[in-house]
């Protein structure tokens, strides 16, 4: 349990950045609040999208994550990212990626802040 929650702040923290870095990832609400809130309802979102969609992805694009010797991953990434969001639209949570291009770049920077985050937070074991 420990350890599900620390990777849902990591997560969160990193969500968190992205969308202080980018305009085209957007994160509103009401009050600051609701904004945390939402900001943690789209962490575990996108935590659930990684567990359980993202391992099928990878494994069906297997052979391009060889032949680029695994960059294709941010690509993964960045479609994790995007499918967060469709599914946060639906869910009618205001959280929104703009783009291609922004997912990726979202990406990047939250696979380098979940990392740094991981390295500082202490883990289950």
């Amino acid at each position: 349990m420990k350890n599900f929650l620390v990777k849902t702040i990591a997560n969160a923290g990193a969500l968190a950045v992205a969308v202080w870095l980018l305009d085209k990832i957007t994160l509103t609400g009401d009050s600051t609040g609701k904004e945390f809130a939402t900001l943690i309802i789209v962490a575990l979102l996108f935590g659930l999208v990684n567990f359980l969609v993202k391992p099928v992805v990878k494994l069906l694009s297997l052979p391009l994550l060889i032949l680029t010797l695994g960059l294709f991953t941010l690509v993964v990434n960045a479609l994790m990212l995007l499918l967060t969001s469709w599914l946060a639209d639906k869910l009618d949570l205001s959280f929104h990626v703009d783009g291609f291009w922004t997912a990726v770049v979202g990406a990047l920077i939250i696979s380098v802040v979940s990392w740094a985050l991981h390295v500082i937070l202490p883990d289950g074991d």
